[in-house]
């Protein structure tokens, strides 16, 4: 089963901010969750709905509804989280 993928707008416009190769590097990245988004690199955020794609020092947040992934943000590690 493949998942849609939904990006959020202040996510996207994250995403168009980083460096080409990084940025593709991530949207490699989105694309296998579509089609796994239980792989080893995707943990559950403890107390919230949220699951983090960990891609070396930057993570992906986003929230899975049937069959779509929400990409809500993502960033640098020390700058992700709430």
């Amino acid at each position: 089963m493949m998942f849609h993928i939904i990006w959020d707008e202040k996510a996207y416009e994250k995403l168009k901010k980083f460096e080409p190769f990084l940025a593709k590097r991530i949207l490699k990245k989105v694309k296998e969750i579509s089609e796994n988004p239980f792989s080893k690199n995707v943990k559950r955020l403890k107390g919230e709905p949220l699951f983090r794609l960990r891609i070396g020092d930057y993570r992906i947040l986003f929230e899975i509804e049937k069959d779509k992934i929400i990409i809500l943000n993502l960033g640098h590690r020390k700058n992700i989280y709430y």
